[in-house]
């Protein structure tokens, strides 16, 4: 806001925010006194004290006027001799003009009302980043360090270092980033991504601090303490978003400079032709725009709580205006609309081969590798409840196969192309290109020198991607567009099960960036969305880059302009319908705001000065109490997301 609340400017530093509330406490105070000297005074005036000797009275009514006045003149000289260009000069004249024409009971009503409603609008600001700062609070101070001999000794968290090992029980706070080295627990991660379900976690996982931990006892490793975990990140970039400017706060620093000298002009020729210097003060009360200005700073603050209470990362509120004019988005699909992990989807056995023969083989020779596809014939071997056999002599090809001796037999595990460069008889089983067209990644297994059978696997798209991509239809997004690196009848599978309007295979980082121009190039606004590791070039050429499952990221948080922490594409949608809301208040506050002041200074001979400054007060309130709607966005979208 322009004038910025007299005295308290908003610092980013949160260590701030408490003394800034105390003075904000102290400052009301004060308000309060002079507003009971002010009352004293009216009491007084109207005789019910000091007969008709006014003499005390106005005494009275001039400390309370003065003490109330004091602080808008000081802010109002500081600005003009710094050459700001401020609104509070308005005030600050009326209010002298009313003291010097000994008006102290209208001087002291016009303060009191003014230095209320902008007591309320820092306080307002002050609590959203109080709420904030109670984010950081989460994060103890102290942590259950476990030794080299496994004994435990209290330590500060600012003390911790990358390799150290702390001890979180049932119940505690996480203090650090880490990597669980033993234990098993549910920890719940809703400060950091929204999601209300609690998550498992087992040794390997990484956890985050100011997470809560529920059931069990965790040995981390911890990896980040302090500032660069990713909850302080979240906290950092939260309070440099509410410092960012959408265009038409823009546009209203531009012009401010004109706006106080046509006031006092307005005012100026009013007293002219009337000599009635109630109606100059009512001019420049009604024409101090706290409404108007409030209109955009306050929505923006409420629509980035709700935002961070859905695990939506916003860096620049611009860019949350952005995304409620998209028409079109992008999307990467490996591990953006699917889960990025191969799961086997058939089992197709060649004559005489059992499917339980032909998993068993297969699960036992990849059990040493660690390729994805080795991860998913465990797993179903698992479900299965298989028991696997031992495997020797294991050798893998990079990009081909693996092979290794199962039960005495040499077993083949890999590609077609990769089984007959070992001579494995093929006819058995129907050419691969059936196979592949019907989007599987084939794996062929061989026993000695015949084929067996084949594996199909395929990435799973994400359970509520096609929900989402529904919503975003819905919401008016006229283009949808898949691109991977994957071949065109996997990349055709998953574009169709989600509904996207077209699709791109076989795509390279250069082709996604030539793809993200050329629909720019259409007239559309583009939103990419990918997981911010190897998109961060895609993420950077649309009009908005979203990076999903940020949390524990650094290149995803970096990378993008708005970070999903969790992989929830529900999260596209609810941040499409929180932009249009959000631009929406903005323009309902500002149509107040130019509302009230016009209607105001055209009705100056009908309103008071005391009338005016309540008016004022009551613009303001109307304002905040609209924009604060926003807050409880988040609330009523978490029911439908979860």
């Amino acid at each position: 806001m322009a004038h910025q609340h007299l005295h308290f400017k908003q610092d980013i530093d949160l260590e701030h925010t408490h003394g800034k509330q105390i003075r904000v406490s102290i400052a009301l105070l004060g308000t309060l006194a002079g507003g009971v000297l002010l009352l004293n005074g009216i009491i007084a005036k109207a005789k019910f004290l000091y007969g008709t000797d006014s003499f005390h009275a106005d005494i009275l009514a001039m400390a309370g006027a003065i003490l109330l006045g004091a602080p808008i003149i000081l802010h109002a000289v500081k600005s003009f001799i710094r050459r700001e260009a401020h609104m509070d000069e308005l005030v600050a004249l009326a209010i002298v003009a009313a003291i010097a024409t000994q008006r102290y009971v209208e001087a002291g009503i016009v303060a009191f009302f003014m230095l209320l409603s902008e007591l309320m609008e820092s306080r307002t600001a002050l609590g959203a980043r109080a709420s904030i700062e109670s984010l950081i609070k989460l994060t103890p101070k102290m942590a259950n360090k476990v030794m080299a001999d496994g004994s435990e000794k209290e330590s500060k968290v600012s003390q911790l270092r990358t390799g150290d090992k702390v001890r979180v029980r049932p119940g505690d706070n996480i203090p650090v980033d880490g990597e669980v080295t033993n234990g098993l627990s549910s920890v719940n991660e809703a400060t950091i991504t929204g999601e209300s379900l609690p998550v498992d976690k087992v040794p390997g996982m990484q956890v985050f601090a100011g997470t809560s931990n529920l059931t069990g006892m965790l040995d981390i490793t911890v990896t980040k303490a302090g500032k660069d975990t990713t909850l302080g990140k979240v906290q950092s970039l939260i309070m440099q978003a509410e410092q960012t400017k959408i265009p038409i706060m823009r546009i209203i620093d531009r012009y401010v400079k004109w706006y106080t000298p046509t006031i006092l002009m307005i005012a100026g020729i009013v007293l002219f032709f009337t000599r009635n210097i109630d109606y100059a003060i009512t001019i420049l009360v009604i024409g101090c725009p706290c409404a108007l200005i409030l209109a955009t700073p306050t929505a923006v603050v409420a629509a980035v709580s709700a935002a961070a209470r859905l695990g939506i990362l916003v860096k620049n509120v611009a860019d949350l205006e952005v995304a409620g004019k998209m028409t079109a988005m992008v999307f990467d699909k490996t591990g953006t609309v699917t889960t990025g992990r191969l799961y086997v989807t058939k089992l197709t056995p060649a004559e005489g081969t059992e499917p339980s023969e032909l998993l068993t083989f297969a699960a036992a020779a990849e059990k040493m590798s660690k390729h994805p596809a080795a991860r998913a014939l465990q797993e179903v071997a698992k479900e299965a409840n298989l028991t696997l056999p031992g495997s020797e002599d294991f050798s893998e090809t990079p990009g081909k196969g693996v092979t290794a001796t199962v039960d005495s037999a040499p077993i083949l595990v890999g590609r077609d192309t990769f089984l007959k460069e070992n001579s494995v008889d093929m006819n058995r089983v129907s050419g691969p290109e059936l196979h592949e067209e019907q989007g599987f990644s084939t794996l062929y297994v061989a026993k000695g020198n015949r084929c067996i059978g084949w594996i199909g696997l395929q990435d799973k798209t994400r359970p509520e991607a096609q929900h989402a991509i529904k919503n975003l239809t819905e919401l008016g997004i006229k283009r949808v567009t898949m691109l991977t690196g994957d071949r065109d009848e996997v990349a055709g599978r998953v574009a169709a099960e989600l509904g996207c309007t077209d699709y791109k295979a076989h795509c390279l980082p250069q082709d996604k960036l030539a793809i993200v121009e050329q629909i720019r190039g259409q007239g559309h606004t583009v939103v990419v969305v990918g997981d911010g590791i190897n998109d961060a070039p895609a993420l950077t050429a649309g009009d908005l880059g979203i990076a999903m499952g940020a949390a524990g990221s650094d290149i995803a948080i970096n990378s993008a302009s708005i970070a999903l922490m969790s992989n929830d594409l529900n999260r596209l949608p609810a941040l499409v319908r929180l932009s249009r809301r959000t631009r929406s208040v903005i323009n309902w506050n500002l149509a107040f705001g130019i509302t009230f002041i016009v209607a105001g200074i055209s009705l100056f001979f009908l309103i008071m000065p005391m009338l005016a400054a309540f008016l004022h007060f009551a613009s303001s309130l109307v304002v905040i109490f609209n924009s604060a709607r926003l807050v409880r966005h988040g609330e009523e979208l978490q029911h439908h997301i979860h």
